[in-house]
């Protein structure tokens, strides 16, 4: 129990820094470590948890960044389709939906790197299609960061708007495919529990540690960082949905 507590805990932390930094949050990281402990759903729930205090150390690190309007646009349609999501967890398998979506993210990294100037307007309508699209691969994936950070960066936000509008967004998608969950009949034993509470704090250092390395990215790289860091994540889910 301490060695399996110890090793999660040194993944929250590894993925807590990867997550702040990309703007993906802790679950893309974390789902397919944790499925080696727990079941799926208990490790959407466990993870979920995780993922949500690291929200908030996103809110609370760069709340400078915060921008209300690009926040609802893309959080009220990503909470209607983080609910959908969570609602077919059980009911579908997404080995091929992962697939397609790392072909449509590899695709989206080669041309952010051949028109590094391209950016799309702050819209209501780019933001419900970007909202919905990912709210429901979170909801159902539990991993809907990387669909989250290519809409975003489609904006060319600065890094500190770019970071906050992630958590912020992933704070109230969280908050509703948790509650779906744990309605649906999900809990975490006891046993977990005490992970659990071990992962929170650790998620939160991992979290400070990634503002200082944000701090060190210039404003003009930055968005070509997040670019390697989605086509990495499209070339695992292709490889290992």
């Amino acid at each position: 129990m301490i060695i399996e507590a110890a090793f999660i805990g040194a993944i929250t932390f590894i993925a807590a820094v990867f997550g702040t930094v990309s703007g993906f949050g802790i679950s893309t990281l974390m789902v397919p470590v944790i499925l080696f402990f727990y079941p799926l759903p208990i490790t959407l729930l466990f993870v979920g948890v995780i993922h949500f205090a690291g929200d908030i150390w996103k809110v609370l690190f760069f709340r400078q960044g915060i921008r209300w309007k690009l926040i609802l646009s893309f959080g009220i349609p990503g909470i209607i389709a983080s609910y959908l999501g969570a609602s077919l967890v059980l009911q579908v398998s997404g080995a091929l939906m992962k697939r397609i979506l790392a072909v449509f993210l590899l695709a989206y990294v080669v041309f952010l790197f051949s028109k590094k100037e391209w950016r799309v307007p702050q819209k209501a309508a780019t933001g419900m299609i970007g909202g919905s699209l990912y709210g429901f691969s979170a909801g159902i994936f539990g991993i809907g960061g990387a669909a989250r950070s290519a809409f975003l960066t489609a904006y060319n936000l600065p890094k500190e708007v770019y970071i906050f509008t992630a958590g912020a967004i992933a704070l109230f998608v969280d908050i509703t495919r948790i509650i779906k969950y744990i309605s649906g009949g999900l809990s975490i034993q006891t046993i977990f529990m005490i992970t659990l509470a071990v992962c929170i704090p650790i998620s939160f250092l991992g979290a400070y540690v990634a503002k200082k390395i944000v701090n060190r990215i210039p404003q003009k790289r930055f968005r070509m960082v997040i670019a390697v860091l989605i086509g990495l994540m499209a070339l695992k889910l292709l490889v290992l949905p």
